[in-house]
């Protein structure tokens, strides 16, 4: 009898194992834990990221202060002991004028002439520049009619503001006509310099 309940029990153990399902149910996930958990992993993920490609604040750069250059000095460019002496610019050293009443101290303009007659015309000017009129000064050609006329040079030394009588000698064109030669003054170096001065005369 014991045998026969033993046997009984033994095969609704094998038959409840066999309808036993072969793995154990595992439970049904909670969906709000699932979406919280994967909301805060997102969030971690922008916190790093943001973290990692922002940028660093740099210290200030310092702007170097630039030195004004410092001012070289300018030599006065001079050809004169007088006029560097006296500290003037170059284009004051040499010039002169005249008076237009006074200056034709010999043949007025229009004087008559023959033809090919010789004549010395005689002009008065003054320096008015700041250097002194010396050896080399002197008067010369500047354009017109040149009738013969040759350059003269000074015979005396002119300070800045003395007046001086210079003269050229000429001769008279051989055709009848108006004639104007105009001369010019100039330095030792040849250089010309202040307004010119006429003689014109009228051959007949």
């Amino acid at each position: 009898m014991k045998t026969k309940r033993l046997v009984i029990s033994l095969i609704v153990i094998l038959l409840l194992a066999a309808c036993a399902p072969a793995t154990p149910i595992e439970p049904t996930p909670d969906v709000n834990a699932i979406r919280t958990s994967a909301a805060y992993t997102v969030v971690a993920e922008f916190t790093l990221t943001a973290a990692a490609f922002t940028p660093t604040a740099q210290p200030p750069t310092e702007t170097p202060t630039l030195e004004p250059p410092t001012p070289t000095e300018t030599e006065a460019f001079t050809t004169d002991p007088t006029q560097a002496a006296l500290g003037t610019p170059a284009a004051l050293c040499d010039d002169y004028a005249f008076d237009p009443i006074t200056v034709d101290v010999t043949i007025p303009d229009g004087t008559p002439m023959t033809a090919n007659q010789e004549f010395v015309k005689t002009w008065k000017i003054k320096n008015t520049g700041n250097c002194t009129w010396g050896d080399g000064y002197g008067l010369v050609y500047s354009y017109g009619e040149r009738m013969s006329g040759d350059p003269v040079t000074l015979s005396a030394v002119v300070l800045p503001g003395q007046e001086v009588e210079i003269s050229v000698n000429f001769k008279a064109p051989g055709k009848i006509g108006e004639y104007t030669s105009a001369w010019q003054m100039a330095n030792a170096n040849g250089i010309t310099f202040g307004k010119a001065v006429f003689v014109k005369i009228v051959v007949q």
